[in-house]
């Protein structure tokens, strides 16, 4: 979960399976568990790779989603933020928490230890890393659930399509942490606007406007390079900046209330405003993004993380004939609704991990790599349009091979981080739009 301070919701499992009959995926039968599974057991075997508080969260989603679930090995460059997180497991779920010291993880090459040792991967660190560590559970044969965003780069992009057709090849299951999917609320909201409850949509606007998200200080004894990973949010390199992190949730509905359509080019305005202070990083604090389609709908979309200012997390969609306030779940103009539902809740966060395991019971993959690859290139499409300034179309974008170095692969101890603080502690932001050139 990459929004702050929010927390999966507490539904019991009734409420769970019975949302997840309703307004199932196609193939999604309420979870029934079958021994059986596992040479002859009932456990499915979880690692989580990444123990901040999306990956401790996305831990006790799958635990909440499937009482056979256990989490059996973790990874993470901070070893007590895994001790941490491996205790609100236990907290949570002391029946199926079973990590042995000699399961902690640290260093780069902890996930691969994880993956070694498990079932199905929960992947939830740099998003920098996604598209490696995803490949390599797949590879190695295992189910995977992955955080957004799934790749900060078109490069990662390309590793991420290849994943997941492997994954369908392997008959294993690929869910994305692009939660929105499997909220029963937004799934009958877009249902209806599919069904013309709107008319012919005209625009829509993505909004998200906060503060500055998990500001992590500098540990004493930490490289500089550890440094920058625990604060990874805060640096282009591991997290691809705001317009990826944050505004992708938008960017994915907007996706799935157009059909799944691509934009055909997109521009874009952002940079460094107000924060300063070495905690900060080097990312943008403000973004604005349009996005054109081939229809002649446009999505414009905004993200912001400065303290004391207005805050505002909407996805509004405008059509001929009304209007739906999707976060709010309500239609207005010549077709009233009003989602029935709690407002206050999100069920989503652990329904697509019923989704997950219930698909790995049945033999039945179920595999989101489709939406997910594009919904995140449009992200980073916006993110590169942002930093340079230029008019960018997604088919030079969707083709590139472009990549912020280093490598995933290269990143090991001792390294030098790409970006160092200057004389007065304060990381020099990544791009100048209308100076800086990306080469795509």
């Amino acid at each position: 979960m990459s929004e702050p301070a929010e927390k999966a919701c507490e539904v019991s499992r009734r409420q769970l399976l019975k949302a997840a009959t309703v307004l199932a995926p196609v193939g999604w039968a309420p979870l029934e568990l079958t021994p059986g599974y596992a040479a002859g057991s009932d456990v499915i075997r979880v690692g989580v790779i990444g123990c901040g508080g999306r990956g401790t969260a996305a831990a006790i989603n799958a635990m909440r989603a499937d009482r056979g679930v256990r989490i059996v090995a973790l990874a993470d460059i901070v070893r007590d933020r895994m001790l941490e997180a491996r205790s609100k497991m236990q907290v949570e779920h002391p029946q199926q928490v079973a990590v042995p010291d000699d399961h902690l993880f640290t260093g780069f090459d902890g996930y691969r230890h994880v993956i070694e040792l498990v079932d199905v991967v929960i992947i939830a660190n740099a998003a920098k890393f996604h598209p490696l560590q995803l490949m390599a559970a797949i590879e190695a044969g295992k189910h995977v659930f992955v955080e957004k965003p799934h790749a900060i780069d078109p490069a990662g992009i390309k590793v991420v399509r290849r994943a997941c057709a492997l994954a369908r090849q392997k008959h294993l299951s690929v869910v994305s942490g692009l939660q929105s999917r499997y909220h029963p609320g937004y799934r009958e909201a877009i249902a209806r606007i599919h069904e013309g409850a709107i008319g012919e949509i005209v625009a829509i606007q993505e909004t998200w406007l906060r503060a500055p998200y998990v500001l992590r200080p500098r540990r004493p004894g930490m490289s500089e390079l550890e440094h920058q990973v625990a604060n990874q949010y805060h640096f282009h390199w591991l997290s691809g900046d705001d317009v990826p992190q944050t505004l992708i949730h938008n960017l994915d509905r907007s996706r799935w209330v157009l059909g799944e359509q691509n934009p055909l080019r997109c521009w874009g305005m952002g940079g460094r405003s107000s924060l300063r202070g070495e905690i900060y990083g080097n990312v943008f604090d403000h973004h604005a993004v349009v996005y054109e389609f081939a229809s002649g709908v446009r999505v414009y979309a905004y993200c912001r993380t400065i303290d004391n200012c207005y805050n505002e997390n909407s996805s509004l969609i405008l059509g001929t004939k009304g209007r739906c306030d999707l976060l709010q779940l309500r239609i207005t103009g010549e077709k009233q609704w009003r989602y029935l539902g709690p407002l206050d809740k999100n069920p989503a966060y652990d329904l697509e991990h019923v989704a997950l395991f219930e698909a790995i019971r049945k033999g039945q993959p179920l595999n989101n790599g489709d939406y997910m690859a594009d919904s995140t290139l449009m992200a980073v499409m916006g993110q590169l349009a942002c930093y340079t300034g230029k008019e960018l179309r997604w088919e030079d974008v969707a083709k590139s091979d472009f990549y912020y170095p280093p490598r995933p692969e290269e990143v090991r101890e001792g390294l030098e981080p790409p970006v160092r603080p200057g004389p007065d502690g304060i990381y020099p932001v990544p791009f100048t739009p209308g100076v800086s050139e990306i080469a795509l």
